[in-house]
């Protein structure tokens, strides 16, 4: 079984779906800690494995004024104690081949971003930090592509890649998820599907993301019935004020029913 392959992510007897979701960026310790503590006591109770997500900085950014994080070292800091305090996996992506054993210093699973999912030395410097690495399909990538992804990582020896469909772009400022690309991709790894940033509107003239969070239940529900192994959501109590990616997060006060229901729903799914 696949999913076997990423020792981190812990599975229950349900053979439920498994979760990464968090903020988009870590802010600061106290928003970081509140939110996983929402989502651990959901978590817990549906039987849903979880990671915690948030990134330690923000390198792919429209404007030089936007939000980039507030100090790697710290934000890193804050990812390592929510794990310990919570006693969950961490993911945080990277951006730059020195990242790597920085951040794998901190976390459980390296991310490597949709638009760099092609940067070889980058997979190969991930890879070789003995992490999970999660590739996110480019948006410009067609699923039977992402199998060289995930050799590059196996060719590193690391046999623990997931890939995470975050949709693909369609014009200049929508994105689209086929869902036909869900088994072809899971002959190559688990694959996850990425709720929320396939919900993003990009390239606004006013260099500002937009989003379409109103579908975030729509998107997830599809995902499940596509038989995703996971799903990853950014989530977060007040998404206006978030400092990055607020206009498509899920509000952290909507989370638990949409769990609910999904979770029914791979249990309908896994009856058949």
């Amino acid at each position: 079984m696949q999913l076997e392959k990423i020792p981190q992510i812990k599975h229950s007897d349900s053979n439920n779906f498994f979760l990464l979701a968090g903020p988009c960026a870590i802010e600061g310790e106290e928003m970081a800690l509140r939110i996983a503590e929402k989502v651990v006591s959901i978590t817990d109770k549906l039987e849903i494995p979880y990671v915690f997500k948030g990134s330690f900085k923000k390198a792919n950014r429209s404007r030089i004024d936007s939000f980039t994080g507030i100090g790697d070292e710290k934000a890193l800091k804050i990812l390592r104690k929510v794990s310990e305090t919570f006693h969950v996996p961490t993911v945080t992506d990277i951006h730059e081949t020195s990242d790597a054993a920085m951040a794998a210093e901190y976390v459980d699973i390296l991310q490597i971003p949709a638009f760099l999912v092609r940067q070889t030395d980058l997979l190969i410097a991930a890879a070789e930090t003995g992490k999970t690495v999660n590739l996110k399909k480019g948006q410009f990538m067609s699923p039977e592509s992402m199998k060289h992804a995930v050799q590059k990582v196996l060719d590193c020896g690391n046999e623990q890649a997931v890939i995470t469909d975050r949709g693909t772009m369609f014009g200049y400022q929508d994105m689209i998820v086929d869902f036909r690309g869900v088994p072809t991709m899971k002959q190559y790894a688990p694959v996850v599907l990425d709720v929320t940033h396939s919900l993003q509107q990009p390239n606004q003239s006013s260099g500002v993301t937009g989003g379409r969070p109103e579908l975030i239940g729509t998107m997830a529900r599809a995902g499940i019935a596509a038989g995703v192994d996971g799903l990853f959501m950014e989530t977060h109590f007040d998404p206006a004020n978030a400092k990055s990616d607020g206009a498509n997060m899920l509000h952290l006060d909507h989370l638990e029913k949409l769990l609910t229901n999904l979770v029914a729903l791979r249990k309908t799914i896994n009856s058949f």
